[in-house]
């Protein structure tokens, strides 16, 4: 059993909408609809996606030949759509040796774990997921998408990241104490029930930029989990130098 973690898209204000026919127009509600699909595991029909983006059917049609043409949409079934390994295939182009090098340790730390775990990044003031690995001998386990976004204050992997980094004025208690601790923990912050503990890592640019992260709903021991995040963290960081 799997429990699917998604995000909805932002769906913009119809005044900064470009004039009907552009190419700029046509590039947005393309990506609009990558973002919806984002946050529809099973795939949605086009009847779905054409309520969501507030587009006519003939309109998505037309909008999906394109992403169906260069593989980042692809069919669940008869007559729906989802995300399609193309978008792996891009996703993997970045920080390519970051997610090479940790790719490999974070699957052995989500079978040690019997856990989810992640690789974040920072990107304007948000984390960005940008590794997920489950563990391949756990029933139950948190399952979400590479590329999931949410404020840099939020959950444990983007408190790590701040931790790591001199304190500023404002941030949350949380980040005080992650940096005096070592780790961070947060609970219900993105998912209801869910416990998240995550350690920033270094990967040899100026400022600490990522975390690594496990998830879980169950309970479990916090130190323990952290003590294993932190060594490899330090396994991690000692490749990326």
């Amino acid at each position: 059993m799997r429990s699917n973690v998604g995000y909805r898209a932002r769906v913009s204000d119809s005044s900064t909408t470009p004039a009907p026919g552009s190419a700029s127009q046509t590039l947005e509600r393309g990506l609009r609809i990558l973002e919806v699909l984002a946050g529809a595991p099973e795939g949605m029909s086009v009847t779905e996606l054409s309520r969501a983006l507030d587009t006519h059917r003939a309109g998505i049609y037309r909008l999906l030949r394109p992403l169906l043409d260069h593989r980042l949409v692809d069919r669940a079934g008869a007559s729906r759509y989802r995300l399609g390994l193309g978008l792996t295939e891009l996703a993997s182009k970045v920080r390519p040796r970051l997610q090479q090098v940790a790719s490999p340790e974070l699957q052995r730390l989500a079978d040690e774990l019997g856990a989810t775990v992640a690789l974040t990044v920072r990107e304007d003031g948000e984390a960005v997921v940008l590794l997920v690995l489950e563990p391949r001998n756990a029933d139950l386990h948190i399952a979400y998408r590479a590329g999931l976004r949410h404020r840099i204050d939020v959950a444990a992997p983007g408190i790590a990241i701040l931790a790591a980094n001199p304190p500023v004025q404002g941030e949350r208690p949380e980040v005080a104490e992650t940096r005096r601790r070592g780790w961070a923990r947060s609970s219900g912050e993105l998912l209801t029930g869910a416990t998240g503990v995550g350690v920033a890592i270094t990967t040899g640019r100026n400022e600490p930029d990522a975390a690594i992260s496990a998830v879980w709903i169950s309970e479990r021991d916090d130190e323990a989990v952290a003590r294993t995040l932190l060594r490899t963290a330090r396994v991690l960081s000692d490749s990326l130098r």
